[in-house]
């Protein structure tokens, strides 16, 4: 369904309220974790995805269902497994012997908020399924496309020690996440507030709709027209290719994470209410964006210097325009 497109400034305008009525529908179904809640909100607007990486038990799933809840948003979630086959996120044909004809079963993919729940304990193969729905929106069965739901959106968590059985996301994967998040576990106020209810129960009777598929769309489309200057996206590449030239990166971040680095910043910007990128944008957006797509040397790694360490290096020594 083709939607009107509006002004930056008017979805600048948009942007910001959405976030408010977001933040305010569903503080009372989930505990804390409201920077976390606008990072993924703005993978969502900025047409990206996001990968969760936490262990058990800290409320993954309770955000992604309220966030999908709140912005109006058809949501599945699928428990990856050793024995998922592909199929099942893409779908698959099935003979009809009353017809003689295939008929496509659609699969988990086929929705606009997809949970993929402890992706890394999936088979690569399995695992490569979600690529061309990351990219491309689409998904390919027996040589035929079909077009995913729009917006479209993966959540992907995975806990970060257990490694037992695992399968960890190749570099190809991982770059296809905008941003990899940590919610981290909650202070003892909010812990004594989660006892007290079942937060995952009640979302529908206390999470309110505030927005529509719509209105993501439009915002989306108006995240390219947010102006960054030249000398912004100078800096921008600066931390990008500094990462690539440091003497502890092994593998440094693609030009896809440019790109998502900038989409990101200028989706922080209308939710500010700007129509235009500051470089403090850039910086507030860096670490989710890049940490995560980078390799360190085998050197760096016995010293204790992570992908973050390499950042916060870059953020210091390039020099921000004014």
């Amino acid at each position: 369904m083709k939607v009107g497109k509006i002004t930056v400034k008017e979805a600048a305008e948009k942007t910001q309220k959405l976030t408010e009525e977001v933040l305010s529908s569903i503080k009372e179904s989930v505990v804390g974790n409201q920077i976390v809640i606008r990072k993924m909100l703005i993978c969502l607007l900025a047409g990206g995805h996001v990968l969760l990486e936490d262990v058990p038990g800290i409320g993954k799933t309770t955000v992604a269902r309220a966030l999908a809840w709140a912005v109006g948003l058809d949501f599945q979630r699928i428990q990856f497994t050793p024995d998922l086959m592909p199929s099942d996120v893409t779908g698959f044909n099935i003979y009809n012997p009353k017809t003689s004809e295939f008929v496509f079963r659609e699969g988990a993919a086929m929705t606009q908020i997809l949970l993929a729940d402890e992706i890394n304990r999936s088979s690569p193969r399995t695992q490569s399924a979600l690529l061309e729905a990351m990219e491309e929106g689409q998904v390919t069965v027996e040589g035929k496309t079909y077009i995913l739901p729009q917006p479209f959106m993966v959540m992907a968590t995975q806990n970060p020690v257990e490694h037992v059985g695992t399968y960890p996301l190749p570099e190809a994967q991982m770059d296809r996440f905008m941003m990899r998040l940590s919610i981290g576990y909650p202070s003892k106020e909010e812990e004594m507030l989660i006892m007290d209810k079942d937060a995952l129960k009640h979302l529908s009777e206390t999470v309110r709709v505030v927005a529509d598929g719509n209105e993501i769309r439009q915002i989306r489309e108006a995240v390219e027209d947010v102006t960054a200057s030249d000398e912004v996206k100078h800096y921008l590449l600066s931390l990008t290719r500094g990462s690539r030239e440091s003497e502890w990166v092994e593998l440094g971040v693609s030009p896809r994470a440019s790109i998502m680095l900038l989409k990101a910043a200028s989706t922080l910007a209308l939710m500010e209410g700007r129509t235009y990128v500051k470089p403090d944008d850039i910086q507030r957006m860096a670490h989710d964006v890049l940490d995560h797509r980078m390799i360190m040397k085998a050197q760096a790694r016995g010293q204790g210097m992570t992908s973050a360490d390499v950042t916060d290096r870059l953020l210091k020594e390039m020099v921000a325009p004014r």
